[in-house]
């Protein structure tokens, strides 16, 4: 009996320890997330060109559609085509002073002469200053001129510059009209097609750069004291082949606010109601994916 009795004990040593190292010996878990930009359009009108498709890599600046402009590039025209007339209304104020400056540039050669006159007795005094008066008449008839010409010339450039703005405001619209990609990345979802008619602020693409992916995991209380930011730690996915494939992570952001435990995810200790969530960035080479389960020890 006594024997029957030590194997009996032995035999639940065993199966203990056998349970022991078949339990989870990861210390965290959670899903694979990326920061998702949805880009929408930033004019209306019907897509002319889009050329983009779910799953396709994009690069910053690249140009993947743009949105109907003929409607945009005629008021222009016809802008351009009313500042060239207002233009053409201003008076060139040179030529338009050329007769009374000739006038001018007469009078005072008279002047002289009829100053070595005056000086030899062969002319009057009243004589030169009739000169004098007819001078100072001309340059007042040439400074009232020039000053209506430079009015009338200042309104037209003052109902010149509203078009002017018209024209920016336009060119704006024209440049909104391209549908850019801001940065790099891999367009998650697709949400317009080519030839369909949209509104300045209908979602288009939603595109996300998993050249890093984001772990998010929850971690109890108790565990806080051991992590920290920029603290690196093992992330283990599942490799396919009843294993783990391990990398390197690094912790980004630790809430300083606890959540009740969500109910797809389990902790180290199974039976703690709040949890705080946790951030771990990893360099993906193409094998995480969005939505895909993680493991981590610290």
């Amino acid at each position: 009996m006594k024997r029957i009795f030590k194997n009996s004990v032995f035999a639940a040593l065993l199966l203990t320890a056998a349970a022991c190292n078949n339990e989870s010996t990861f210390d965290a878990s959670g899903s694979f997330e990326a920061v998702e930009t949805v880009i929408s359009a930033e004019a209306t009108g019907t897509l002319k060109e889009f050329l983009l498709e779910e799953g396709q890599s994009l690069e910053a600046g690249q140009q993947v559609g743009y949105v109907d402009t003929v409607q945009l590039y005629l008021k222009k025209k016809q802008l351009e085509l009313q500042m060239e007339a207002l233009s053409a209304k201003k008076p060139n104020i040179p030529v338009q002073l050329s007769a009374l400056q000739e006038q001018l540039k007469t009078a005072e050669t008279e002047k002289k002469r009829v100053e070595n006159l005056v000086k030899s007795d062969a002319a009057t005094t009243k004589q030169l200053d009739d000169v004098n008066a007819q001078i100072a008449v001309i340059k007042k008839q040439i400074d009232a001129q020039k000053s209506t010409l430079e009015i009338s010339s200042t309104g037209i450039n003052k109902d010149i510059l509203p078009l002017g703005i018209q024209i920016e405001q336009l060119n704006d619209q024209l440049l909104k009209s391209r549908i850019v990609n801001p940065f790099s990345g891999t367009v998650i979802a697709k949400y317009a097609e080519q030839r369909e008619m949209v509104a300045a602020g209908k979602p288009l693409y939603k595109i996300a750069d998993l050249s890093e992916i984001i772990l998010r995991v929850y971690i109890s209380a108790n565990q806080l004291p051991q992590v920290k930011l920029n603290q690196k730690v093992k992330v283990h996915t599942d490799d396919g082949k009843g294993g783990f494939a391990e990398t390197e992570g690094v912790i980004t952001w630790i809430s300083d606010k606890a959540e009740f435990t969500p109910k797809t995810i389990q902790t180290k200790e199974e039976r703690a109601n709040l949890v705080y969530a946790m951030k771990v960035k990893v360099k993906n080479d193409g094998t995480y994916k969005i939505g895909m389960y993680g493991e981590i020890n610290f």
